[in-house]
Order: C-alpha cells, then sequence, then structure tokens
C-alpha cells in the first residue's frame, strides 16, 4: 500500500489520542519507520502490524479500527488531500456509488503502482444499492464498510451496511447491500 494509507493511520491516532500513543503504538507493531513517504509503496504487512497494534493498544477488535479507519479515510484524507477528485465522484452518495467502479482508474493516474481493488454495482433502487467488492487483498471488507459509511458522512446521508456475501463463508468476492 502507499504511504498514504499509513500517514492517515498514524494521523488518526494522533489527532484522537496524541503522538504518545502512536509512539506506543508503532513500538507495538514493530515498525521502525519514521515518516511515511506518502507517494512511495510500502508492504501491505507493515499496514496490517499498524492495524493489529493500534486494536491491542486501544482495546478495539480490528473490525472496529478498519472501520474507524475507513471513516476516516473519506472524512478526512481524500477530502483534504483529493477533494476535486472525491467531488467529481457525483454530487450524492448514489451517483458516488454508481460511479465508484470507475474512481480507481483516476486514482490510478496519481498512484501508478496502486494495486486497486474492483468495484462493480447491482440492484440499484431509489435507496439502496449492491456493492459488489473484488480485491487481491484479504480481510479489508471492514475498511470498506468504514469507506461506505464515511460517504454516507460526506454526503450527509444517513447508511446502513450490511454484508450479504463474503469470501470467509466461500464466496468469490463480498457484496455489501448500502440502504439510504
Amino acid at each position: 500500500m502507499y504511504g498514504i494509507v499509513n500517514k492517515a493511520i498514524e494521523e488518526l491516532v494522533v489527532f484522537n489520542f496524541g503522538q504518545d500513543k502512536w509512539e506506543a503504538i508503532k513500538l507495538r507493531s514493530g515498525v521502525d519507520v519514521d515518516y511515511f513517504i506518502s507517494s512511495e509503496p510500502y508492504d501491505d504487512d507493515l499496514t496490517f502490524k499498524l492495524a493489529l497494534a493500534v486494536s491491542e493498544e486501544m482495546n478495539m477488535t480490528l473490525s472496529a479500527v478498519l472501520i474507524a479507519f475507513g471513516e476516516w479515510w473519506v472524512v478526512k484524507t481524500t477530502k483534504e488531500k483529493y477533494g476535486g477528485l472525491m467531488e467529481a465522484g457525483g454530487n450524492n452518495l448514489k451517483e458516488f456509488l454508481i460511479n465508484l467502479p470507475l474512481f480507481h482508474n483516476r486514482v490510478m493516474l496519481i498512484y501508478p503502482k496502486l494495486t486497486p481493488p474492483e468495484f462493480k454495482v447491482s440492484d440499484v433502487t431509489e435507496n439502496s444499492i449492491h456493492l459488489h467488492y473484488f480485491s487481491k487483498r484479504e480481510g479489508l471488507q471492514d475498511f470498506v464498510r468504514g469507506i461506505i459509511q464515511g460517504l454516507g458522512i460526506m454526503y450527509h446521508t444517513p447508511v446502513t451496511v450490511s454484508l450479504i456475501q463474503t469470501r470467509d463463508a466461500g464466496s468469490s468476492h463480498e457484496i455489501f447491500c448500502v440502504n439510504w
């Protein structure tokens, strides 16, 4: 993953719990990086070590950490660093979700070494959509849930997110039912 992801985890922790807590998390994780460079790729394992250390240090489930990080990713990181890109995604939550399958094509112009997930949509209604999530990385469905919830916050649209299909149960990909 690119350094911007690890940097965002650091910013989330420091903003909510302070620099000392971040130092404790780095120590617990065994990650010995003083400064993450946003545009440089880092091994995925490093990101998972940080998330697990946050979970242990904050006495939270890993699921809760990933959901909180997904929300933060949308509400703070992408909004502040890529506001124009986010605004181009749509005028409301439904439009953004419908346009999501094309979103990472634009992101890859910024981060050419990115291994992005793939999204597809189905079952679109006035107040819901099924979002299909395909990724080479496993264990990030709670991060995606947090991203969807963060999009709801960004668009001032309360959402409920249900995982209706998962690789954990033998499926080929995850499907989220998003209602607003």
